[in-house]
């Protein structure tokens, strides 16, 4: 657990998006978007500026509903399986990943960094500002480990070019290291993660995308936990990850 995650919670006064956090509502950049669409209210009074300070004596509410910071941090691993989106609600209707860990948890849990809705495999979940602003800050560089299986034979030197770097529809795309592991199975390593990364370098060079699965992030490795399952991080991983992102009290 973050070393002065205990001074962060006994501060008399945050920034909006930092106390939305520490509640569990989402992560700090996702607390900016729900305040910057009003959704947000102190004292009474609806917000709409991240920065705005608040209050241990104030009262914050989200879509009318108050919120209060949690006593007991979470760090959850989710084994997601695909058709499952990332995020606290979809207009849509799709299933959501979260409501998968609803019914062992009573906190309010969000996900550190996304997986696309037809990927499938690790993701983290937690109700610490602190620890998902480590992971998802772009200096933490953590690695995060996919195996992915084309619905073709892979191109050759797919794998080299995509370590050195290839550029696609203007975007610079390049991962850690790549290996071709048989003709239609690649393992990629991604420290960024641009957004569906791994699906437009592959399209890019018409190759259609079978499976893809996250089996690592940093020091956390699937293991054996089957598609759906999810257990608790302990305390040595959640240490271990802290120090993989270079922990800073952002």
């Amino acid at each position: 657990m973050p070393a002065n995650d205990t001074d962060s919670t006994q501060k008399t006064e945050w920034r909006l998006q930092h106390f939305m956090a520490l509640c569990g509502v989402a992560s700090r950049r996702a607390s900016e978007q729900i305040i910057a669409e009003g959704r947000v209210a102190v004292n009474g009074v609806t917000v709409t500026s991240p920065g705005t300070k608040v209050k241990a004596s104030d009262t914050v509410t989200v879509d009318g509903k108050p919120i209060t910071q949690e006593e007991q941090k979470r760090y959850v691993l989710l084994n997601k399986p695909a058709g499952y989106v990332c995020s606290l609600s979809d207009e849509k209707g799709r299933p959501i990943a979260a409501d998968l860990l609803k019914d062992t948890y009573s906190e309010r849990l969000y996900n550190v960094g996304r997986l696309d809705m037809f990927s499938s495999g690790l993701i983290i979940f937690t109700n610490d500002g602190n620890f998902a602003a480590t992971l998802s800050h772009p200096s933490a560089e953590l690695e995060k480990e996919y195996i992915v299986d084309s619905s073709t034979a892979l191109p050759r030197n797919l794998a080299q070019d995509f370590t050195k770097g290839i550029r696609v529809d203007g975007v610079f795309y390049k991962c850690r290291d790549a290996e071709e592991l048989n003709a239609r199975r690649m393992r990629i390593v991604l420290i960024e993660g641009k957004n569906r990364e791994i699906r437009r370098v592959f399209e890019s060079r018409e190759v259609g995308i079978k499976r893809l699965v996250r089996v690592r992030i940093g020091s956390v490795a699937m293991g054996n936990l089957a598609e759906g399952q999810f257990r608790n991080l302990t305390s040595a991983e959640v240490a271990s990850l802290l120090r993989l992102a270079k922990y800073k009290d952002y």
